[in-house]
């Protein structure tokens, strides 16, 4: 009978150890995988013509537009995504046409953006511009060296330090030969070494506090 309770203890103490560690680590990765951005692969806008890429579709769910409207008439879902089904063109060819949308943030914290760019600009003609800012700084530039000639898309990644509780991202692009092709653009918080840390001695304070507690049903079962 002692020996049954015994085991029971150690079952409980293993048990409730794995299921404290699983919440607190399941916590922890939902608040650094949560994604900020709406509409970062565009897919919630269906192409007007599928069979004509050409068509233009005014509406970019999520997203705003600005710049010269003739610029700005050259942005439209396409059927060439890295992933997916569609992706964004950029195809102003006088000064570069943005997209934006605000994120909530919290001020201090540390954010990751992440976009996939392309071009189908061929490298005898080659006169592209891509622009990121966040709250007007910007944070990101390339001129001339997308990759050309329809070559896979290339990701790029960058950090930087929320200084509101609602961040402006603003992205743009002009392609005077083509198009410039974007898609996946992702923003998610960086987890801060202090929570990961966090994370650890919690975890830790639970298997020393079970150990605690299951030694002290195996002294009251002698």
């Amino acid at each position: 009978m002692k020996l049954t309770k015994k085991l029971s203890s150690i079952v409980f103490s293993v048990t409730i150890t794995l299921v404290s560690t699983a919440v607190v680590t399941n916590i922890y990765n939902a608040a650094a995988q949560a994604e900020l951005v709406k509409n970062g692969s565009f897919e919630l806008d269906p192409l007007v013509d599928p069979n004509n890429p050409n068509t233009t579709n005014p509406n970019i769910t999520g997203w705003n537009k600005s710049g010269d409207p003739i610029d700005t008439s050259g942005i439209k879902i396409s059927n060439f995504p890295q992933n997916g089904n569609q992706g964004l063109a950029i195809g102003s060819f006088v000064n570069p046409a943005y997209i934006s949308q605000n994120l909530a943030t919290t001020i201090g914290s540390n954010y990751n953006l992440s976009f996939f760019l392309g071009t189908d600009e061929d490298s005898s003609q080659v006169d592209n511009i891509f622009q990121a800012f966040v709250d007007e700084s910007k944070v990101f530039e390339k001129i001339n060296s997308i990759n050309v000639a329809g070559t896979p898309f290339t990701q790029y990644d960058l950090n930087f330090v929320a200084t509101k509780s609602s961040t402006e991202l603003k992205l743009g692009a002009r392609a005077s030969y083509g198009f410039l092709y974007l898609d996946n653009v992702s923003v998610k918080a960086v987890p801060e070494p202090s929570a990961i840390g966090g994370i650890a001695v919690a975890g830790l304070l639970g298997i020393w506090l079970n150990k605690k507690r299951l030694a002290g049903n195996i002294k009251l079962t002698k």
